[in-house]
């Protein structure tokens, strides 16, 4: 079998990393060799840009700072564990991507879509994920769930109207990309991991064939 790229991407509170968990037993039980990556990090340089990224500073991050360390991260997850998994035949997980980085700050930050295309021409080329599974949820459930969950990093502090613009081009960019597969994050947990589960599965199944 060859290497497959599968991604989980949404919004806070979205519940992506149960969905991980869910997609890393069904990967399990299909016995299919994968890696694990997050974004930002995965490396030890990444995960030094990703604190970078996360954390509150004296000074503001203008969002050119933190569009190219999201995307220098990328570079080392990509060109050190991405692409040599694949290589190697191995399968991907990943806890989001570069359609991160359209949403988060195209959207979000309202960058220029040329400027990401861009950097992630340098940085990717023709790597793309083969599946994405994209946990939609409306943003005042998902930022009212990550709340409970704790201490809000510094992205997650951002405004309503932040996450809205986040979230439209989530949902463009399912809508136009028949590898992305919506998932209705706002139903009961034990369903939305049925609806990840039988995705993942039949991904498997068509890779297998």
């Amino acid at each position: 079998m060859n290497g497959k790229f599968v991604v989980i991407e949404g919004l806070e509170g979205a519940g992506k990393s149960s969905a991980i968990a869910v997609c890393q037993r069904v990967l399990n039980d299909a016995q299919v060799k994968f890696v694990n990556t997050r974004e930002p990090g995965g490396t030890p340089l990444a995960e030094s840009l990703r604190s970078l990224v996360k954390a509150t500073h004296e000074e503001k991050v203008s969002d050119a700072t933190e569009l190219l360390l999201m995307y220098a991260a990328r570079s080392q997850l990509v060109e050190n564990v991405i692409n040599p998994a694949l290589n190697r035949g191995d399968w991907v997980l990943g806890d989001r991507h570069d359609l991160s980085s359209q949403a988060y700050q195209g959207g979000g930050r309202e960058i220029d879509k040329h400027k990401l295309e861009a950097l992630a021409d340098i940085v990717l080329g023709e790597l793309k994920p083969n599946l994405t599974l994209y946990l939609d949820i409306d943003p005042k459930i998902g930022l009212a769930r990550a709340a409970n969950r704790g201490e809000l990093d510094r992205i997650e502090l951002e405004q309503l109207s932040f996450f809205e613009r986040t979230r439209e081009v989530y949902l463009n960019a399912a809508k136009n990309d028949s590898s992305i597969v919506t998932i209705d994050a706002s139903l009961p947990m034990e369903t939305v991991h049925t609806h990840i589960e039988k995705a993942l599965k039949q991904f498997i199944d068509g890779a297998n064939a």
